[in-house]
């Protein structure tokens, strides 16, 4: 979202046209707005959702490695999960995400609770230990999957 809303001319006069000058390259006020209104949120992601799969798709395209990694907030959500050979999902308990500000209700409640990601994924870890533990993680999904 944040190179769309830097770079692509055409997201930035849409986003013009429907909330004004003030929203153009601010995703605070964009956030307020849609995350205050479903239908708002559902417009931003029909202008955004296409474009940010593209952008994903030509960085694959482009990449010359055993191993490539696309982070994508929504991908159970928006069924892109049939796009990848592997999925990896990194959950936190609710208390460590509100601590680490990372917990919005309001953007939360519309996403598939962590149990249903974690019965999707191939790999899955809750991420409330050190940095060392998610880099040890991190370590054995990569060596798991060069060898296969």
């Amino acid at each position: 979202m944040h190179e769309l809303l830097a770079d692509d001319e055409e997201v930035r006069r849409a986003i013009r046209e429907r909330w004004g000058e003030d929203a153009v390259g601010d995703r605070s006020r964009i956030a307020d707005i849609v995350f205050a209104d479903r239908a708002e949120l559902d417009w931003l992601e029909r202008l955004l959702h296409p474009r940010t799969r593209a952008l994903a798709d030509a960085w694959l395209a482009g990449v010359d490695a055993p191993i490539a990694v696309v982070e994508i907030p929504l991908l159970f959500e928006t069924g892109g999960e049939e796009r990848f050979d592997k999925v990896v999902v990194i959950t936190a308990p609710r208390e460590l995400r509100a601590a680490r500000r990372l917990l919005h209700d309001s953007r939360e409640a519309r996403l598939l609770p962590d149990a249903e990601k974690v019965a999707k994924a191939d790999f899955a870890y809750v991420n409330d230990g050190s940095l060392e533990d998610l880099d040890a993680f991190v370590a054995g999904v990569v060596e798991t999957l060069s060898s296969s």
